[in-house]
Parts: structure tokens; sequence; C-alpha cells
């Protein structure tokens, strides 16, 4: 498999003041590995502390100490956010350990393709649970506890841009992250008198992700997949993991309800020979 990571990622530092996220305290699921590892490990390094959810507790203890080796304070919870008790009592313990919860990031999702007429029952529902079932578990869980976050509380949901458009093959998916999305702008509305602000963020083709990764392997499919993106290149995580941040941070004071592409301009229903073409005109 291809390691589409850049070798040197930039620091977060750099673009954002150190300690921005000082006092603050983040619930991150799927925070073991890839994308939500890497918002854990941006909001850690500016100040905030952080609760680390995943199904697998040895991937988890990884991270913890891969975190800690760079001075960011962070607790886990080994929980199956599909288990609506469960998550009350994880969000419960990251509240009692770390002292508070100001920031819920919904990253832990679920992915496999299959035709739609192939597609059994359990495979529907299991990806509704993970992709949207367990991250409205996770929001009923934290309501209480970003409602008394001093500053407001902040919801950032991980979608697909997908779910606007078709899937093919992933019926399942699609259907839950539109979900999530038609979710997340209505609790924008319900929640904002709690001064509770929820948007979503859809990433585009992003650098060191297993999906990625496996396409790199195939350089036609890569290739093409880089001439739908107008900037040319995969992202990074860090591209990700900074949008939450913005969106965490005082300058996101304004804003919910959003949905913010971080895509690097990719043409969706654009075949690529067709954008050659309108360069030879």
């Amino acid at each position: 498999m291809a390691d589409t990571a850049p070798k040197n990622p930039r620091s977060p530092l750099q673009t954002f003041a150190p300690d921005m996220l000082r006092g603050k305290a983040a619930f991150v699921t799927g925070g073991g590995t890839g994308i939500g590892f890497g918002i854990a490990r941006v909001l850690g390094l500016l100040g905030a502390k952080v609760c680390i959810v995943s199904r697998k507790e040895e991937v988890l203890v990884e991270a913890k100490a891969r975190l800690a080796a760079e001075g960011i304070e962070a607790t886990y919870v080994a929980v199956d956010i599909r288990d609506f008790d469960a998550v009350q009592a994880a969000v419960d313990t990251c509240v009692a350990e770390l002292g508070s919860l100001d920031i819920l990031v919904n990253c832990a999702a679920g992915l496999f393709h299959s035709p739609a007429e192939d597609l059994t029952e359990n495979g529907w529902k299991v990806l509704v649970d993970i992709n949207l079932n367990g991250a409205w578990a996770c929001c009923k869980a934290a309501f209480k506890p970003l409602r008394d976050a001093p500053d407001g509380g902040r919801i950032v949901n991980i979608v697909s841009p997908f779910a606007w458009l078709s899937w093919p093959g992933s019926a399942n998916a699609a259907a839950a992250k539109a979900g999530l999305i038609s979710m997340a702008h209505t609790l924008a509305v319900e929640w904002g008198r709690y001064n509770i602000h929820i948007n979503n963020i859809a990433p585009g083709p992003i650098g060191g992700t297993g999906g990625i990764n496996r396409m790199a392997d195939d350089p036609t499919r890569f290739a093409e997949e880089m001439e739908r993106t107008a900037l040319g290149r995969v992202g990074e995580i860090g591209d990700i993991a900074e949008a939450v941040a913005f969106f965490a941070s005082p300058a996101g004071s304004f804003i919910s309800g959003a949905d913010l592409l971080v895509d690097g301009g990719r043409q969706y229903n654009v075949v690529p020979s067709k954008v050659r073409n309108l360069h030879a005109l």
C-alpha cells in the first residue's frame, strides 16, 4: 500500500496562536487513527485536553502515548458508539477526568462498497448505526456539558461531499452521512439558544488515509483523481484538523449550521478528459 502522507507536515502552531484552546476539553470519536487522531493531535497542540474514543483499546493506548510524547494531556475510552448507554458513560468519564467538555468531534465512521442490489439488511444497518446513530448518541450524551461550556459548546461532524451527490456502491454510507448533515442543521437551530455551535466538514482526497493510499497503488486511477481536483494534489490530515480547530476557536463564534468543503476544489461531476479539452479551446 502506498503512503501518501506528507513527510514533513506543517505544525498548527504555524497557523494558530499557541494555547488558543487552553482550558478547553475535546471528545473525539475515531480519535485513535487517521483523520480522527490528527484532529485530536491538533486540538491538543493548541492547548486543549483531549479524550479519544474508538472500539479498540490497543489502538487508543498507542495513540495516547503518541499524544503524550508531544506534551498533550489525553485520556481515552474504548466504546462502540452504536451503544447509547456506553456512549453516555464514556462522555461522563471524559467530563470527570478532564473537568469539562467544550468540543465534540464526530469523526468515527464505517465504509464498505457494495452494489445496492447486493446490499444486505445488516450491511445497510451497520453503516447507518455507526455514521448516523452513533453521531447522534454522542450529540445527545454531550448536550448537557456542551450547554454548560463557558464559551459555548462546539460540535463538528466529519461528513462527505458525496452525501450531496451520487455515491455509487455506497448507498448506506451516503444515506447515513446525508442524515448526519441534516441532523446538524436542525440541531444548530434547536441548540443555538444554548450557545452550542454545530458545523460539518466534508474532506476531499486526504493523503495518509487508507482509501487514498489504496488508490495511489493504481497510478491511472490516482492520476484521474488528481485531475478532478483543481489544486492537483491530495490534502493533508492537518487540513481537516485545522478546519476543526477554526470552528472550535473564537473565530468560529458566529458560525453554526455551516458545511465546509475541504477538498482542493474537486470537480465531482466532471470527467477529467473534458477538463483537458476545456484548456485546449
